[in-house]
């Protein structure tokens, strides 16, 4: 691993081709729940429709216009689908999770399409071993709900780039509607105790602002989720997907009609969050 992008950290050989940091140890201040959710369904999220396509993993490389030249870091990669994507235009690729299961499961991933200039640090969001100014390009997609400190990532984010870097945030976002968004970090809660919060598109833009992070295009769509696909891959246990699927069927009709919850014979077959797409360049 190149010295200006890393802090000192022991390595571990895994072939003549590519070095990893040894995933055995969690990073400081992650917490148990989320390594826990993450580390039983790594799979899932490597094979996951949702997250394996997407337009916005096509709009990332629109945007991100990466070169050759480029240092890249995903942070929270998960099933590594928007590293995959970013890896062939871009010179190295630091992938990080904070999970260590999570990050194997994506090195096999990426390796076995063929991603030979990737290297893999187990990482929290919020604190990342590297050096100031180290990345032309940060990613982060479908995690950062997930994050206790969404501040201290931005900051983060914005300490690893490089003046002029380019960053890549995707993620669900909550309405303006307080009842709206209430309800969705519930039912996410709920499903899957790992989660956190959902923000805003305005809080993202004021956490983007007071790290001098100028956004420069965005994207807000909605992203259809098949239901029984999207409450297995998190929900740890029957009561859980018991209680998320009564919560869903009960709804008020203004959370159904903007969730845009599908009900056929009884059962949810589909719903819908918002979906932000925002990429900001460090000024």
């Amino acid at each position: 691993m190149n010295s200006d992008m890393t802090s000192k950290q022991p390595e571990h050989e895994t072939d003549g081709s590519e070095k990893r940091l040894l995933p055995h140890i969690s990073p400081p201040g992650m917490r148990p729940i989320v390594q826990r959710q993450f580390g039983d369904n790594a799979e899932k999220y490597v094979s996951s429709e949702e997250h394996s396509h997407g337009e916005d993993l096509q709009l990332a490389v629109k945007w991100l216009r990466p070169t050759s030249e480029d240092s890249a870091l995903d942070v929270a990669t998960g099933g590594g689908h928007m590293a995959k994507a970013i890896a062939r235009h871009v010179k190295s690729l630091i992938v990080s999770d904070g999970t260590p299961d999570m990050l194997e499961a994506a090195r096999h991933h990426l390796q076995d399409a063929g991603v030979q200039n990737a290297h893999y640090l187990v990482a929290n969001a919020e604190a990342l071993p590297l050096l100031d100014e180290s990345f032309d390009i940060v990613t982060c997609r479908i995690a950062a709900h997930h994050f206790l400190r969404p501040d201290r990532f931005v900051a983060e984010v914005a300490r690893v780039l490089r003046p002029n870097g380019r960053f890549l945030l995707v993620d669900n976002v909550v309405p303006d509607d307080e009842i709206l968004a209430d309800f969705m970090n519930l039912v996410e809660t709920v499903r899957d105790p790992s989660h956190v919060q959902c923000l805003s598109i305005e809080r993202w833009k004021s956490l983007f602002a007071a790290n001098e992070l100028k956004l420069a295009a965005d994207r807000l769509a909605k992203k259809i989720h098949p239901f029984s696909s999207w409450l297995e891959r998190m929900a740890p246990s029957n009561a859980h997907r018991f209680a998320t699927t009564a919560m869903l069927l009960e709804a008020p009709e203004e959370v159904k009609t903007h969730f845009e919850i599908i009900v056929q014979n009884g059962g949810i077959q589909t719903f819908a969050t918002d979906q932000w797409v925002a990429l900001s360049v460090k000024e």
